[in-house]
């Protein structure tokens, strides 16, 4: 018998279990939607009871009918359904017996069929249904000031009761608007909820009207969705722009979510469907533009002169307001995972600003805006406004949030850089470095958080570096060698350029806290440039050359650049005679490594050549207005001559492009010593005297220096070329989309980018 009875347990558990739970709480629902009807109705009746002054009313509101022993014959669900209705007499007796556990399985009171249609829950908060009218809705709320204050006065003990187990009883009103709001609070709640929950409502409410027979039409009311129309997305823009109602906006948020997820799958039931294009659109509009005004009119941000933003966050208006601000922003978090328009996403991005003072309290939610935003500032098929308009979104949280809101903006910005910069092409470069440039401001909003965040990162790169050079592992170094971390160092250049400049700290009137991070950059990209120091890497070490550069220039901190450059002419790439090619010149700027095809080749000796002459002139120029001009230049001068002499040897590269281009240079920087020295034979100080060595030709333009007129010269034509080439290289490919494979340029593209794929690896 034992057996039998687990086997039929089992079985039962197994079959019909869930679906007796499903029933079971389906029809306790209706019963508590039923019975707050009926505390609706007698409402009256209980406040003037509690107040001493309408006893005599409450036949007349519908109340029970007097009997002579209150609770003799009533059930536990007729007391709640008298709305608490308790004899000054019998109060404080037999209140904790009226209080039991209600039984799910008794039969629900008889009442009027609109009872079935009220969205009203006693254990759940909802969303009003909008076929009620407002006075129902208005009702419905809670207790008034006045009856919850007798309440409390006469029978403490059960006061404290409600207020412990049944909060929403004494709640009283203070505004309509404000207490349908509320009324969303539990919507929203519900609907953060797993989505099995959703998935079984239609199942449950059906079976219970199977067996409770809930009248047919309350129930479609009930579970039928309602279709936008653009009348209603009038007359709630109408209320929102005139009256600033939160009414209105409450369903114009609703209708938004559905907006959002529409054409999804996902199981879940919203209050409203769009299926008309039209009204989609017109409902972004409407939703995007007005929330956040109607916000403002009734929580209006505070600014200080300081920049301080201020929103009263303890006030009953924000609380009530907060389920609603949330549904609001994740509806607006999904919909940008979703769009592909660059105005409607450059739209949805520019109503998060206003939006942002009001989720500062809710720190979870700001992470998720902020992950999504800037994985679209990061996307390269994101324009360029586009992106502009995601990162005035992350440097407006930045700067009104607090410290730890700013390092996880900081750390998920670096993130999504580095995640961004990993493929990089004559297409994506411009945006890359946009992102470079547009980040960087954002480490000098806070230099104490933008140093630690900063140090940080820069010492996870010197971590890479070091376990690349002790690992003996064959393919250690694809580690350092990859696009992410060359533009990692790149980014910390602008970043420390930006922020540590003489300018920027005279303004400021104390040295930048970012200044101690030059030296450990410094150091990591010196190492990384010279890890493989091999011809096939000649490009990677001239981009960490040119960061390099930036560095120096805006801080003023020398840096041992030409040792580096002099390296790469006394390979044998640059030293040995070249075999002849037909190859295209290879692009420097969106190449970190040789192919291989270009090894030995004469077009490559001849780049790797300009970019040697064109990096020495860049840094020798910084210096042309010092005082030690002559004893800087007269080293490299000296090796650049004996190299010279060996390239024009007849066992040398007989390179002549190349040969006379350095020649050049080496005049160049002999005849900008020469001048220093004339005007250096005039001064009165000693070379102890810091003040007048830095004071030394202090103001003088450098363009107006022999070295620095020759360096103008330079780049003015290599801008004149990259003009030419970018026209050029924009006019083949409108003419050739369809035929991009077959043309010359486009295989030399195919070969840089495939021999970067084959040695990218993520950081």
């Amino acid at each position: 018998m034992a057996k039998t009875s687990k086997k039929a347990t089992r079985k039962f558990e197994k079959n019909h279990l869930k679906d007796s739970l499903e029933r079971r709480k389906a029809g306790a629902k209706i019963k508590q939607k039923v019975q707050i009807k009926e505390k609706r109705a007698l409402r009256n009746a209980k406040d003037a009871e509690f107040l001493g002054k309408g006893k005599a009313e409450d036949g007349e509101e519908g109340a029970p009918e007097p009997k002579a022993d209150p609770f003799g014959q009533m059930s536990v669900d007729d007391f709640f359904a008298g709305g608490f209705e308790v004899p000054e007499k019998l109060a404080k007796k037999d209140a904790k017996k009226a209080l039991g556990k209600r039984k799910r399985s008794e039969p629900a009171p008889k009442e009027d069929d609109e009872g079935d249609s009220s969205d009203a829950s006693y254990e759940e908060a909802p969303v009003a249904s909008d076929d009620e009218d407002n006075e129902d809705e208005d009702e419905d709320m809670g207790m008034s000031k006045e009856a919850m204050e007798a309440l409390a006065e006469k029978d403490p003990e059960f006061y404290k009761y409600l207020k412990e187990n049944d909060p929403e009883t004494l709640d009283f009103d203070e505004d309509a608007d404000l207490a349908e709001v509320d009324a969303l609070s539990g919507s929203e709640e519900e609907e953060d909820r797993p989505k099995k929950k959703s998935k079984k409502s239609k199942k449950a409410k059906a079976a219970a009207a199977e067996e409770m027979e809930v009248d047919e039409e309350s129930e479609e009311e009930m579970l039928d969705e309602t279709e936008v129309t653009k009348e209603m997305v009038a007359k709630w823009k109408k209320a929102m722009t005139e009256q600033h109602s939160l009414r209105a906006m409450r369903q114009v948020v609703l209708a938004f979510r559905a907006a959002a997820h529409v054409n999804e799958d996902e199981g879940k039931d919203y209050k409203y469907t769009i299926t008309n294009p039209d009204v989609y659109h017109q409902l972004l509009v409407v939703t995007l533009q007005l929330v956040p005004e109607v916000l403002q009119h009734h929580l209006p941000v505070k600014e200080s002169a300081a920049g301080k933003i201020r929103v009263t966050t303890d006030s009953k208006k924000f609380k009530t307001l907060t389920p609603l601000l949330k549904s609001h922003t994740t509806s607006v978090q999904h919909l940008l995972t979703t769009l592909s328009d660059e105005a409607t996403l450059k739209l949805t991005l520019s109503t998060i600003n206003p939006l942002l003072p009001y989720l500062l309290p809710f720190k979870k939610v700001l992470k998720g805006i902020v992950k999504t935003v800037v994985d679209i500032w990061s996307d390269a098929s994101s324009s360029e406004a586009t992106r502009i308009t995601a990162f005035l979104v992350v440097r407006r949280l930045a700067v009104i949030g607090d410290a730890g809101l700013r390092e996880a903006v900081l750390k998920t910005v670096y993130q999504g850089l580095v995640k961004g910069a990993r493929n990089t092409t004559i297409h994506t470069i411009q945006g890359i470095n946009l992102m470079k440039n547009s980040a960087a401001e954002l480490w000098g909003l806070d230099p104490t958080i933008g140093y630690t965040t900063g140090f940080t990162f820069i010492r996870q790169l010197a971590i890479h570096l070091r376990s690349s050079i002790t690992n003996n592992a064959k393919e250690s170094y694809k580690t350092i060698y990859n696009w992410q971390y060359i533009h990692s160092l790149d980014f910390w250049s602008c970043v420390l350029a930006e922020h540590c400049s003489p300018l920027k700290e005279a303004a400021r009137g104390k040295e930048s806290q970012l200044r101690a991070l030059i030296y450990p950059a410094v150091q990591v990209t010196l190492g990384a440039m010279r890890l493989i120091p091999t011809a096939t890497y000649f490009p990677l070490r001239f981009h960490l050359i040119r960061s390099l550069l930036r560095l120096s220039r805006a801080t003023g901190t020398y840096i041992p650049l030409a040792p580096a450059l002099l390296e790469v002419l006394s390979a044998a790439e640059m030293k040995k005679h070249a075999k002849a090619s037909t190859l295209r010149p290879l692009d420097f700027a969106v190449s970190y490594k040789a192919p291989k095809t270009y090894l030995r080749t004469r077009v490559y000796q001849d780049g790797v050549g300009e970019q040697v002459v064109e990096l020495l002139g860049e840094f020798f120029v910084l210096w042309s207005t010092s005082v030690a001009a002559p004893e800087l230049g007269l080293p490299v001068v000296v090796m650049l001559k004996r190299w010279l002499k060996e390239a024009s040897a007849k066992t040398g590269n007989r390179n002549g492009k190349v040969n006379s281009a350095i020649g050049i240079l080496v005049q160049k920087i002999e005849a900008n010593g020469r001048w220093v020295e004339e005007r250096r034979v005039k001064v009165e100080f000693a070379p102890g005297n810091r003040a007048g060595v830095e004071g030394f030709l202090k103001g003088f333009e450098w363009e107006k220096t022999p070295l620095g007129a020759y360096v103008v010269g330079q780049r003015k034509q290599r801008e004149e070329k990259a003009r030419i080439l970018e026209a050029g290289r924009r006019e083949e490919d409108k003419k050739g989309k369809g035929e991009k494979k077959g043309r010359g340029d486009v295989q030399m593209d195919d070969v840089v980018e495939s021999s970067e794929e084959e040695e990218e690896d993520d950081e």
